[in-house]
């Protein structure tokens, strides 16, 4: 990988340095079911290096938790997204 979000903690002398108990970011993303396992390796790669980029941990250091929802399980304005029209 090139680039800033290659670096490593290490690297970056313009963050402050610190230990994974106050650095570890824990990203939650709740999407409606039906992606591919590819798709969703793809998506966790980017969050995890713009994590690295904007917050200045390591890849290592970055929790991604995917949850996938049902669109019977999930409304916005008081209708299931189930029963919304295409």
């Amino acid at each position: 990988m090139a680039g800033p979000a290659a670096q490593t903690r290490q690297d970056r002398s313009d963050l402050p340095q610190l230990k994974r108990s106050t650095s570890m970011p824990t990203i939650r993303v709740d999407m409606f079911e039906g992606r591919t396992p590819e798709q969703k390796r793809e998506f966790v790669k980017a969050v995890t290096e713009a994590a690295v980029k904007t917050l200045g941990t390591t890849p290592e250091a970055v929790d991604v938790i995917l949850t996938d929802i049902k669109k019977s399980d999930w409304a916005t304005g008081g209708v299931l997204w189930s029963e919304k029209k295409k």
